[in-house]
């Protein structure tokens, strides 16, 4: 895909213009570049991602799915909650990988910017003035990759590939139909999801 048509895509799936969706793109992109490979059609991807909840710049996150293809419905991405704008991209044919974060510097320029001045404000983004907002994207769309990124070396990897499931039985408490691998033996015998059985995982 042409990049225009990934920022495209990008910006529809994620809901609103901001800076840092196409950081996460934009990193994604230069991570696929540094491994050699192409966006994922399956699970030939898988991503680290360090970002997290509650801090102000989660958007990132979505830019680097949309670059790499890596997304949770294929379940080959996994958040690590280091609240870190930085992420692995492994490549899972190789057992290789690369690290890539935000300069610290780039970084916190960009959370002293009008946009974030904004956000604290508790404005959303989506009524962030344009005035404010497209100069900031447009740096980002623009800036030379080493302005922004540390792109470590790639390094091996080793992947833990695991089966996919594909039979699945109804629980015997709410009727739900579960994958096995997540079904639990009780005491009486009943197999039953998780919800119903009580446990946590």
């Amino acid at each position: 895909m042409e990049f225009n048509e990934l920022y495209e895509m990008g910006l529809k799936f994620h809901g609103h213009r901001c800076p840092a969706m196409p950081m996460g793109l934009r990193a994604g992109l230069a991570a696929m570049k540094k491994l050699g490979v192409e966006r994922a059609k399956d699970k030939e991807l898988m991503v680290l991602s360090e970002t997290g909840t509650g801090h102000a710049a989660g958007c990132f996150l979505d830019g680097i799915m949309a670059a790499t293809g890596c997304t949770y419905g294929k379940s080959n991405i996994k958040k690590l909650y280091y609240n870190k704008m930085a992420f692995t991209l492994i490549d899972t044919k190789k057992g290789k990988a690369v690290r890539v974060s935000l300069k610290p510097d780039f970084f916190e320029k960009a959370l002293n910017s009008p946009f974030v001045q904004k956000r604290k404000q508790g404005i959303p983004p989506q009524d962030i003035e344009p005035e404010i907002a497209d100069p900031l994207i447009k740096n980002v769309l623009k800036i030379p990759e080493e302005k922004f990124l540390d792109i470590g070396d790639v390094f091996d990897f080793d992947i833990q590939k695991g089966r996919s499931v594909f039979s699945a039985k109804r629980c015997e408490k709410c009727g739900e139909l579960t994958f096995v691998n997540k079904l639990r033996i009780l005491e009486d015998g009943f197999q039953v999801c998780i919800p119903c059985s009580g446990y946590e995982d």
